[in-house]
């Protein structure tokens, strides 16, 4: 067992997972959508980003492309949250909490692709 790849895996499948629990709920509802959810979200995304920085293969191109997507969606949901929070008069409201929820499903999505090729790889592999 590589304990690398073992690493890799756990990062993309957390960043996965976490990203789902942070979607999952009414979408203009944001007593459902924590932030420090939507905080470790983009920071095990970003971990898992790093992560794929050495893989210098086709697939490892892939993942990396679906990782930085995953990480710009992120990015754009907390500079908007913080916009809405801090900086607009409105504060937050049901729109903007959906429109927040929306970006993070980009991002799901994303992550989703890389899980899938992670797979595809795996399946791949002869020993």
């Amino acid at each position: 067992m590589n304990p690398e790849k073992v690493i890799f895996g756990f990062f993309i499948v957390l960043a996965a997972t976490l990203n789902f629990g942070f979607y999952v709920g009414d979408i203009s509802n944001p007593d459902h959508h924590p932030v420090y959810e939507l905080f470790f979200v983009v920071v095990v995304n970003l971990i898992a980003t790093i992560l794929k920085f050495g893989d210098r293969t086709q697939m490892g191109a892939l993942l990396l492309a679906t990782s930085l997507v995953a990480v710009l969606q992120l990015c754009a949901a907390s500079l908007f949250w913080g916009y809405v929070v801090f900086i607009s008069e409105t504060g937050m409201t049901g729109a903007a909490m959906a429109s927040i929820v929306s970006l993070s499903g980009g991002a799901l999505m994303a992550n989703i692709i890389s899980v899938v090729l992670l797979v595809i790889e795996t399946v791949m592999l002869r020993r």
